[in-house]
């Protein structure tokens, strides 16, 4: 532990900037993707982007900086950024050249306003709720210098119970996997950013040399919290369902 590493049983820093990555083609969702970068598609009934429901959730979180990594159709992100009402200090850096999610990571924590203070992080595709506060206190707690969210997605097919006979017992709609995966969503000391690659992916480097010196920890989302990945039209749809069924239960 180094002299300016959080201690167990000091309080947690308030995490107050972070980094989105939207450089992505997006090309599994084309054609919404023809004429806009991904983050900037809407989930049908919103009327809201998935950047804008990110940098709300986030100011709503304590987040008063952040940081969007650019490149594919990057002008047109910029001017929507430009004409929205943003509820908190938004940078934008482009990519000139795809350097890979963890060059891009490390590219856009450069322009983080305060370099000294940990940071979260989020791919550009994701749409969920959960206290990022209690992540971030999850972190501090492990002195970890990296933590991702882990989320259990369902599985897309019907499930087949058997039992050691190969007699079907039972038929499972869409169960959760019995695996974790990682979220897309981040929280970072900051001394990750020395760590990362200039070029490539941080989840086959630098997570896996974090892992092996115990620095690396995986904060499980609530149960029943919404996430879910936006990747392809069938997501856009699915995410509309949900989030429909969602808005019905909290009105009842």
């Amino acid at each position: 532990m180094t002299a300016d590493s959080p201690r167990p049983g000091t309080a947690s820093p308030a995490v107050t900037q972070a980094v989105i990555l939207a450089g992505g083609q997006g090309s599994r969702l084309r054609p919404y993707t023809d004429d806009r970068p991904k983050p900037l598609v809407e989930i049908p009934g919103t009327g809201i982007p998935i950047v804008g429901h990110q940098l709300a959730w986030l100011a709503s979180e304590g987040v008063t900086d952040a940081v969007i990594s650019c490149g594919h159709l990057a002008e047109v992100l910029q001017d929507w950024l430009d004409k929205a009402d943003l509820p908190l200090n938004v940078r934008t850096v482009v990519e000139t050249e795809p350097l890979g999610r963890g060059g891009g990571l490390k590219f856009a924590s450069r322009s983080l306003p305060r370099p000294d203070q940990p940071w979260y992080a989020t791919n550009g595709d994701i749409w969920t709720r959960f206290s990022l506060r209690e992540m971030a206190a999850f972190h501090h707690e492990r002195d970890a210098v990296a933590t991702l969210a882990l989320a259990r997605p369902r599985i897309p097919w019907g499930a087949v119970e058997t039992d050691q006979f190969g007699n079907v017992l039972d038929f499972i709609e869409a169960p959760p996997s019995p695996f974790l995966i990682n979220a897309g969503l981040y929280v970072f000391s900051p001394a990750f950013q020395e760590l990362l690659p200039d070029v490539g992916d941080h989840e086959r480097t630098t997570f896996p040399q974090l892992a092996r010196s115990k620095k690396l920890a995986g904060y499980q989302l609530p149960q029943g919290c919404y996430w879910r990945a936006i990747d392809t039209a069938k997501d856009l749809t699915e995410a509309a369902k949900e989030l429909a069924a969602v808005s019905g239960r909290a009105s009842a």
